[in-house]
Parts: structure tokens; C-alpha cells; sequence
């Protein structure tokens, strides 16, 4: 009997998991019916987001808003086969068949970046002035673009990888890295600045010597004749040296200017501590060097020929930081580093004199102007600023070699000198602005950049190729810089810009419509002029144009401006020109 009874036991423990399982299969939906409450719990961040009921219009994506839903919902997966070319995996709801965004993104060149919501705005432009903001260019940061190796240290300017690996200095990023700092200058607040020496103290004491041969005193500066203090200093030059120098106290501003003059050999060192403890020194020292990364010492060079001179030395600390950190590292780990990094401390090494040694949220005046000099010092005799390296707009087609000019490098940096006068009153960067109207009259054929489009319109090549590509951001680009000269100057130099700038109008009136595709904008004429496939302006380019014509329409009153600025705004909104 007791064994009878123990069967039994045995037996209804091992059913009774069976039929719990049983079930629970027969409470599950086949249909992949979503439990409401998991879906409420996982979908609560996007509440208000995503609106199911707002239309979705081509090419261009809308806000939407997530509507709680009373019922759960039921879907099926979908093999989706594309024009019978590949398939990828969607969804389908009731009638509704639900494709991956990702797949939507590409396929219909959707364009807008994901934050909270997808979405695209152009920022209309209601007012320029040759004084004022250029474009939207408050908002470009140049020096962080992948193609900017760093920086330079003895330029003061970006250098360029585009087209050129060991990079160059490229004209049309320089003047746009300038013309970006002049419009944040005049659009941001004043920068927020930490003193570490103005040389009126006679109590250097802060300042830490390495050892008991190393000098610092306060003494006057007899460069001038008014009073003014600076500190000079002595200590050896090795880099094994600490150097003297002075704590930040953790200071999170990162923009370094000082005035300073190396009677000797010297160096100036920013101390850098990461979010784990580490350190790293950041150096600038007098060497033609650009830039190098050895273990946790990052070294650029201010130029070798700089002793013995007064160096009014700007850096954005951490922008350098960065360049040297993806030298090494990939750039999002760069970032990572970099955005865990502050400044601990400031070091000098050699024989020299420093002043004004401070500490910045921004420094956008200094940067801006070190561009606009930049553009004075590098001229060439024709009054232009050639590009150093092989452009291939079309290999074996459209090449240019070494020593070529841009309409738009030149018309940017226009732009800039202009703004650099209007910003200090000296005529020498209007009289270099000046001399760069002589490329405009040089034809493209003959190393200028003048082209004819039909033989009888005037085209300023932003990429001078024969047969001519006629970029229109390029040729827009110059004329801008053509209309900041003409209104700003005087006499002769006036007189030509508007002869330049008068003929390019005529031109743009007459050509702009060809850049209409009816659904976009052509980037160029390629399929005009070499008999290609035509070349469609992706649409962050087609961004520019309409941006260009919000300008266009601030500087000439033609309604086909403004109708084509409408069109164009549609064509992002998924509406085309109407067909027959």
C-alpha cells in the first residue's frame, strides 16, 4: 500500500508541470500578441514622440508624437522584397506594412539627424551685412572636422587632409574656419577668464621652481614707454625638466592665451589630467615640427624662428588635446578622453619674458584674426592663394595639379579680410582683399578661374577644370565675398568688385534654374559639359543652395530668387515640380 501511494506521487508531480505548461501555451497569442502593459513599461520614454496619426511626406522627416495605444497590438513579420533586387525584414499591422527606418533613411535619402525627434529645419537668414554674421557659420566648429589634422601651431590655422594625407593648408577651410570664429564673436557671450599673470604683481610666488638654479621676477616691460609689467623667468630647457609653473586650481575653461618672447630655447607646457587620474603634458615648442605623440607628451611646433620675438600665443587647449589623442586612439575614445580632461597646470621652460597669461571659455577675436593674417603673410604674386595638392573632381576627366585656385577659396577669404578691417580699421587687409580680384579676370584655361559658359556668361570656378564643372555653391560663395568687397571699399578696388560682382549676377539669373532637377538640385554641370551622368547635390548641399538663396534674396530683389528659394524649400518636403 505504501508503495501504491508513493507511484501516485510520484506520477502527479511529474504531471503537474505538464499541464502548468499546457496552460500557459494556451493563454500565448500565435499572432504575437504584445502583452500591453510590457509594451507601456518599454515604450514610456518615447510617450509624445512619435504621432502615428501626422503623415509622413517623402525625402524629408516629420516630428511624431506615440499615441497610447487602448488595445494591444498585433503584428506579423514580413520578407519585403525591393524591385526584386534584395529583400529586408518588416512588419505588418492590420493593412499598414512597416519598413526599418534605417532601410527608409537610405533608400529615399531622408535627411535630419535623430535626437529626440527626426526632423530637418533650414534656419531662414534675415539679415547680412559684410560687418555681420556670415551664413550660419556661428554654428560650424571647422577645427573639429575629421579632415582637419590640427590646428597649426606656426600658422595659427587649420591644416587640411582632404585630398592630401600628410595635409595641407587649404584656403577655403582656413577662411572658413576665420569667417567661423568672426560670426561666434559676435554671437556669443563674452568669455568667461581666469588671470594666471598680468606681470603687475610683484608677488610671483604662486609660480613653483623645479630646483634652486631656476629664476622668476616681476620686472617693466621697456618695450613701451607706459608702465607695464611682465614676468621673466629662467630654468633649463630640457623637457625632463617640470619647468615653472603654476596651478589652474581645476579650471574647466580650456582656451590658453599669452603674450611671451623666448630669449633662448624654451617651451610652453599645459598640464592635463583625465577623468582616471592620469596625466598628460601638451607642448609647444619652438620647432618647425607640426604635431607628434609620444607616449603621454604631445608636441606642437610654434615655429623655430620665433626666438627672440614676441609670440602672442592662442590655443584651444583642448581641441589640440584631441588631434594629438586620435593620432593614437579612435575618436570616439579621443572624445572620451577629452571630455574627462581638465587643465591642472601651466609650465615654462628656457629664458623668456611672458605677460597677459590667461585662461578663456573662448578666445574667438584672437582665432579669427590669426586667419585674416594669415591670408596678409600668404599671397601669392597674382593675389591669389593656390592649393598645393592633385584635385580629381573627375579622375582622368576633371584633375587639376598643384598650384590651382578656387573662386570660392578666393571669394571666402574676401569675405574674411573684409570683416578683419571692418573689426581693426588697418587698410592692409582690405588692400590684400583687393588683390585678389586679379585671379577673377584670369581665364580657368590659362591657371585663373574665369570660365564662359555659351561663350558669353561670366563663371567664377570654384574647381577651375577644363572642360569647366561649374560648382553653383562655389560660384555663390565668391560672389558674396565679391558683394562684401564692392561694399565696403572705395575707389578703384570698389570699382572692380562691383564690375566682377555685377557680371557674376547676371550670370546666376541667367543659369540658375539649370541646377533645378525638378525633385533637387544638380551639385555641378558635369553632365552638361563632359557628357556624364548628371551629378545630384546630396542633400546637405542642397541645404547650402537654399541657404545661398536666402542670402541672395537679402542682396537682390529678381523674383527668381525667391520663387526658386520656395521650390527648392518644397523639393526637401517631398514635393516635386509638376510633371506633364
Amino acid at each position: 500500500m505504501y508503495r501504491t501511494n508513493l507511484k501516485v506521487l510520484i506520477l502527479c508531480v511529474g504531471i503537474f508541470p505538464l499541464l502548468l505548461t499546457v496552460y500557459n501555451i494556451g493563454r500565448c497569442d500565435i499572432t504575437k500578441e504584445d502583452d500591453s502593459i510590457y509594451r507601456e513599461a518599454v515604450s514610456s520614454q518615447f510617450i509624445n514622440e512619435f504621432d502615428a496619426s501626422v503623415g509622413f511626406q517623402p525625402r524629408v522627416a516629420q516630428a511624431y508624437n506615440h499615441v497610447e495605444r487602448s488595445k494591444p497590438i498585433k503584428y506579423e513579420e514580413l520578407e519585403c522584397v525591393i524591385n526584386g533586387d534584395y529583400s529586408v525584414m518588416g512588419r505588418k499591422e492590420g493593412k499598414n506594412v512597416y519598413m526599418p527606418f534605417s532601410f527608409i533613411q537610405k533608400y529615399f535619402e531622408v535627411y535630419g539627424s535623430i535626437y529626440q525627434t527626426f526632423s530637418f529645419t533650414v534656419t531662414r537668414i534675415n539679415w547680412y551685412h559684410p560687418s555681420g554674421v556670415f551664413m550660419a557659420f556661428d554654428q560650424y566648429s571647422v577645427e573639429d572636422r575629421n579632415r582637419v589634422k590640427c590646428v597649426s601651431g606656426i600658422e595659427g590655422v587649420p591644416i587640411s587632409t582632404q585630398w592630401e594625407r600628410k595635409g595641407h593648408y587649404y584656403p577655403i577651410q582656413i577662411a572658413q574656419y576665420g569667417l567661423s570664429h568672426y560670426s561666434k564673436y559676435l554671437t556669443q557671450p563674452r568669455p568667461k577668464i581666469k588671470v594666471l599673470e598680468d606681470g603687475e604683481q610683484t608677488d610671483v610666488s604662486e609660480w613653483l621652481l623645479p630646483d634652486r638654479k631656476s629664476e622668476i621676477r616681476s620686472r617693466m616691460d621697456d618695450r613701451i614707454t607706459v608702465d607695464n609689467g611682465v614676468v621673466e623667468f629662467k630654468t633649463s630647457t630640457n623637457m625632463k625638466n617640470p619647468g615653472i609653473s603654476k596651478s589652474t586650481e581645476g579650471e574647466r575653461i580650456s582656451t590658453l592665451s599669452m603674450d611671451i618672447m623666448f630669449i633662448n630655447n624654451g617651451s610652453v607646457t599645459v598640464l592635463l589630467q583625465t577623468g582616471d587620474g592620469n596625466l598628460f603634458r601638451v607642448h609647444y615648442v619652438l620647432s618647425d615640427n607640426i604635431i607628434k605623440l609620444e607616449g603621454k607628451d604631445l608636441y606642437y611646433g610654434i615655429g623655430s624662428h620665433k626666438k627672440g620675438k614676441w609670440i602672442h600665443l592662442t590655443r584651444q587647449v583642448m581641441v589640440d588635446f584631441q588631434k594629438g589623442l586620435t593620432l593614437r586612439f579612435s575618436k570616439n575614445r579621443s572624445n572620451k578622453i577629452k571630455s574627462a580632461a581638465h587643465i591642472a597646470a601651466i609650465c615654462v621652460r628656457g629664458h623668456g619674458i611672458m605677460d597677459n597669461v590667461t585662461l578663456r571659455s573662448h578666445a574667438h577675436k584672437d582665432l579669427f584674426f590669426d586667419a585674416a593674417s594669415y591670408f596678409v603673410r600668404h599671397q601669392d604674386s597674382k593675389g591669389g592663394w593656390p592649393v598645393k595638392v592633385t584635385r580629381k573632381l573627375i579622375p582622368e576627366v576633371m584633375e587639376l595639379e598643384p598650384g590651382w585656385y578656387s573662386a570660392m577659396g578666393q571669394g571666402q577669404a574676401i569675405s574674411l579680410l573684409v570683416r578683419a578691417y571692418v573689426a581693426s580699421k588697418d587698410r592692409t587687409y582690405l588692400e590684400t582683399a583687393g588683390k585678389a580680384l586679379d585671379i577673377f579676370d584670369i581665364p580657368s584655361s590659362e591657371g585663373g578661374v574665369l570660365a564662359k559658359f555659351l561663350g558669353k556668361f561670366d563663371w567664377y570656378e570654384e574647381y577651375p577644370t577644363t572642360p569647366s564643372s561649374f560648382v553653383l555653391n562655389g560660384f555663390i560663395y565668391s560672389l558674396f565675398g565679391l558683394y562684401d568687397l564692392k561694399e565696403m571699399s572705395t575707389g578703384s578696388i570698389r570699382e572692380k568688385a562691383a564690375k566682377l560682382y555685377e557680371k557674376g549676377m547676371r550670370t546666376l539669373k541667367a543659369m540658375l534654374l539649370i541646377f533645378d532637377s525638378g525633385t533637387g538640385t544638380f551639385y555641378d554641370l558635369r553632365h552638361i559639359t563632359a557628357g556624364l551622368a548628371p551629378n545630384r547635390a546630396r542633400w546637405d548641399y542642397h541645404k547650402v543652395h537654399i541657404k545661398q538663396l536666402y542670402i541672395l534674396i537679402e542682396l537682390d530683389n529678381d523674383p527668381i530668387f525667391q520663387n526658386t528659394l520656395e521650390r527648392w524649400k518644397g523639393y526637401m518636403k517631398g514635393k516635386p515640380a509638376p510633371h506633364n
